[in-house]
């Protein structure tokens, strides 16, 4: 485990730095607003996500036009100009592509259900007041969600489970919430989640929410990478029921606790850390790292320490 602290000094004036180091690749300096046209990490293997592309690209601004194009079969991106008013949770089936137009792009009154879907783009969408989950993903592959505001929903905000598999959460601003990112619904659903649930979190940032970001089961190796945690309420990163989690060069600032591996009655997961960056935080917590496998895909990490500025300047709408 390699970690960075930093701290001002009583009184203004130096900051005082203490830091542990060791051999490590060379990291990425990213140039701001050079956002990914693809998914990095899990979404961008198993054939890759491309959503509706090649297919018919329409505009939507009423949830009747939103649910005749989300449910339907074949290749769609659904550009949703202004605020779709939902009445509930709508179905999005396979080969979609969702984004909003310019900031405007709302979805309100409910959330987005992906089940049994394969190959789904959601990006540059404000989510607010679904009396359920903003994004619900259960039994579904390549997946990208990205460049999203999500807050205020009744329960998760992303919730992953059921087997779901390849997705990647990337570039998203979550705030004003409790419970964030679930990976894994049940202690109890092991048989259908293990071997599963390989999802990359990327680049997001967590702005005063309480908890989940995310909170793990089964799933080996996840990859929670370069996000920035601000005022976390309760716990950063969560792994459990043997679950592996790859902790690498995130940014966590006013958070006591950045990593548990128990919460609830659910029995304990591992962490594997690198190279986290900590502003007035508690330290992370790692158990049997070996058991967390390798991650399987190419990728260039931004350096810890700059990741608030990268994140702050480049997550939730209108980035893209």
């Amino acid at each position: 485990m390699t970690t960075t602290r930093s701290a001002a000094l009583v009184g203004g004036g130096t900051a005082l730095v203490l830091a542990v180091t060791a051999c490590v690749p060379a990291v990425h300096v990213r140039r701001v607003a050079a956002y990914e046209s693809a998914p990095v990490g899990y979404a961008s293997l198993n054939g890759g996500t491309t959503g509706g592309a090649g297919g018919t690209t329409v505009t939507v601004s009423s949830a009747s036009q939103f649910a005749q194009y989300a449910g339907a079969s074949g290749r769609y991106v659904i550009r949703v100009s202004g605020t779709v008013a939902l009445s509930g949770m709508q179905r999005v089936a396979s080969d979609k592509t969702i984004i909003g137009v310019g900031t405007a792009g709302r979805i309100t009154g409910g959330g987005l259900t992906l089940r049994g879907a394969r190959n789904v783009i959601i990006r540059n969408l404000t989510f607010t007041g679904s009396p359920d989950d903003a994004i619900n993903v259960e039994e579904s592959g390549n997946v990208w969600i990205d460049h999203n505001d999500l807050s205020g929903a009744a329960d998760g905000l992303i919730d992953v489970k059921r087997g779901s598999d390849y997705v990647t959460v990337s570039w998203n601003r979550v705030h004003h919430h409790d419970k964030t990112f679930l990976l894994g619904h049940s202690d109890d659903n092991g048989a259908q989640d293990r071997g599963r649930l390989r999802v990359t979190y990327v680049h997001n940032w967590f702005d005063g929410t309480n908890q989940r970001h995310p909170r793990v089961r089964f799933a080996n190796p996840v990859h929670v990478l370069n996000n920035y945690y601000s005022g976390i309420g309760s716990y950063g990163v969560a792994s459990t029921e043997n679950a592996g989690v790859y902790v690498e060069r995130n940014y966590f600032e006013n958070t006591a606790k950045p990593t548990v591996t128990q919460t609830g009655d659910s029995a304990a997961g591992n962490i594997k850390l690198l190279n986290n960056h900590l502003v007035n935080s508690g330290s992370p917590v790692s158990r049997n790292s070996a058991a967390v496998a390798a991650i399987p895909y190419p990728y260039t990490p931004d350096g810890a320490p700059t990741v608030k500025s990268v994140v702050t300047a480049g997550a939730g709408v209108g980035r893209i």
